[in-house]
Parts: C-alpha cells; sequence; structure tokens
C-alpha cells in the first residue's frame, strides 16, 4: 500500500519528526491495522529525506515540494497498487508529437 503526500500549512494528518513540516495523507485503504503500519513507514522515509545521502537537509525542502508517494514504489508503475486501483488507462502512442517552429520573421 502506498500514501500520497502533499505539503499542507491548513490540515496536517502527519509530521516529520525532523523539521516539523505538516502532510496532509491520501489513503488507499481504510483499514486501522494498514494505515498505522503505514504511518510508522511513512514517518520513517520522511526521516529518510534528511540523511546524509539526501544532503544532510534538516529544513522542510528536504522534502518534495509537490504531491508525492509513499513509501516509494520501485517497481513498474503499471504494476503499483495505485495504478491498478486506477483501472485501465489509455496505451501510450509510439508516435511522438512534434512542433515546427519557423525562425522565419512573418510580414506585416
Amino acid at each position: 500500500m502506498q500514501v500520497l503526500l502533499r505539503k499542507s500549512e491548513f490540515r496536517q494528518d502527519i509530521h516529520c519528526s525532523i523539521c516539523g513540516q505538516g502532510f496532509r495523507l491520501y489513503w488507499e485503504s481504510n483499514s486501522p491495522a494498514e494505515r498505522a503500519t503505514m504511518r510508522s513507514l511513512v514517518l520513517g522515509e520522511l526521516r529518510d529525506h534528511h540523511s546524509k545521502e539526501q544532503g544532510d537537509n534538516k529544513t522542510p525542502a528536504a522534502h518534495p515540494f509537490d504531491l508525492f508517494r509513499l513509501p516509494t514504489w520501485t517497481g513498474s508503475p503499471q504494476f503499483s497498487r495505485v495504478a491498478m486501483l486506477a483501472g485501465p488507462t489509455k496505451p501510450r502512442s509510439s508516435v511522438s508529437k512534434i512542433i515546427y517552429i519557423s525562425q522565419a520573421r512573418q510580414a506585416r
């Protein structure tokens, strides 16, 4: 199970024990037991954002700025629980979108 987190100044479901930054949590499961387990995993990963391996930054800037998932998924994105719960998606096209920008000036 993964949890989506977003920095929040207003409603805060969890706080980083290092910098005190508050986060809003978005859960996949309603099970209290799963949530309790995930809460401790999330707190551990939030602490890891401040580790020496990650730059030893002890400020809230150590955390991602936008919405992010924890625990980190290392497998193929298509097999994450979040992706499976979202249902089928449109297959990616092998055709790239091309935009042509002309360097010629337009006559006025």
